[in-house]
């Protein structure tokens, strides 16, 4: 646990516009403690790779270190929860995010002992069929009991929040403000019923005014947060879009709905499916599949696979390469069997419909 100097010197850093959660953590790993950053001369930051004039241009104003100390006693007034990056209680997830926050402000009754955690994100213009999806898709992974997050906005995330509580899943919600407000109020109704089972979190303060570009820095903790982001109805641009692109950045599996190629809501789902970005989803046996989640009623399965029985001598190739390596890139498959990209890729379709290899987004693939 910080000690008050500690915690008013980490408010402080996260207060300084520009400097970053990336850059705040690598500063305290140099120098120790958020305190002893604050203490360094100018020149002596400025050694740092990716310091540079332009994150320490406010770095000493007083007003910063004002805004922590009158933050820090609107966070003790309140008995508002937080945990710092360095805490155990910090969402384990979020702490192999290099922009995760460094401080995560919470309310409710949040567990995160269960490790399955789905983002739910799309677009705010819900259809009926994204409703019946985001019903249907809920009803159907209830008895893996996941956790399931989202960004309390209206059309999909409030659709996924809604149905979680009349499931009993817990369901957090991820504010692009602070905890002292509730956006959109006509969603105020549904606080009481997230907090019983779940909650919500947010790096924002109480003083942060709330603005619309906050929704992307906010979308970065909702795809850290989780194990897979679920993108259901979303335009060819768009928030959820982001979100998906923080996923695949933090390396985690994305899945997206398809819909019609000429229906506007499912041309950013099909765009991440087309792409590689994204693992085709209709129903929740896929994303159960994918992730390997299991009932815990199933009893394992053992499975003797004779693999090199029905593969060619050039699928053998690509096989040990994989089992060697885990996953990989296609063209780094190609660059190291000594084939050509569209062989390689060839070759990878064939396994993957014997059941031998999976693909993941990014054109990666790992043996199934």
């Amino acid at each position: 646990m910080l000690s008050e100097k500690d915690l008013i010197a980490l408010l402080t850093l996260q207060r300084i516009p520009f400097l970053g959660d990336g850059s705040i953590k690598k500063l305290i790993q140099i120098f120790g403690s958020a305190s002893e950053v604050l203490a360094q001369k100018k020149n002596r930051l400025l050694q740092i790779d990716g310091i540079g004039e332009h994150k320490l241009q406010s770095f000493w104003d007083e007003e910063h270190h004002a805004f922590a100390k009158a933050e820090l006693q609107h966070i003790q007034s309140n008995n508002i929860s937080f945990t710092t990056y360095t805490d155990p209680s910090y969402p384990e997830r979020l702490k192999h995010c290099i922009d995760g926050p460094v401080v995560l402000f919470q309310r409710g009754n949040i567990e995160l002992s269960n490790r399955r955690i789905l983002s739910i994100v799309g677009t705010r213009k819900i259809t009926t069929y994204g409703k019946a999806f985001i019903d249907k898709f809920i009803e159907e992974i209830a008895p893996f009991n996941p956790i399931i997050v989202s960004g309390f906005a209206y059309g999909v995330d409030i659709a996924a929040h809604r149905a979680c509580i009349d499931a009993g899943l817990q369901t957090i919600g991820v504010f692009a403000h602070g905890l002292n407000q509730v956006y959109p109020k006509t969603h105020s109704k549904y606080i009481s019923g997230m907090e019983k089972n779940g909650g919500f979190f947010t790096d924002f303060w109480s003083s942060d005014a709330f603005v619309h570009t906050n929704f992307l820095r906010r979308n970065r903790i909702i795809a850290g947060l989780s194990e897979a982001t679920l993108v259901i109805e979303s335009a060819e641009k768009g928030g959820s879009l982001v979100t998906a692109d923080f996923a695949v950045g933090y390396n985690r599996d994305v899945f997206a709905v398809p819909g019609r190629a000429d229906d506007k809501l499912s041309l950013g789902c099909n765009n991440l499916i087309k792409q590689n970005k994204a693992h085709l989803c209709t129903s929740a046996a896929d994303v159960a599949y994918i992730l390997n989640w299991k009932l815990e009623e199933e009893a394992p399965k053992v499975i003797q696979k004779q693999l090199f029985v029905e593969l060619t001598e050039e699928e053998k190739v690509v096989w040990r390469f994989l089992k060697e390596q885990g996953k990989e890139q296609l063209d780094i498959i190609a660059l190291h069997c000594k084939l050509p990209t569209f062989k390689i890729a060839s070759l990878l379709l064939q396994l993957e419909m014997k059941g031998v290899v999976r693909a993941l987004p990014g054109k990666q693939f790992e043996l199934a």
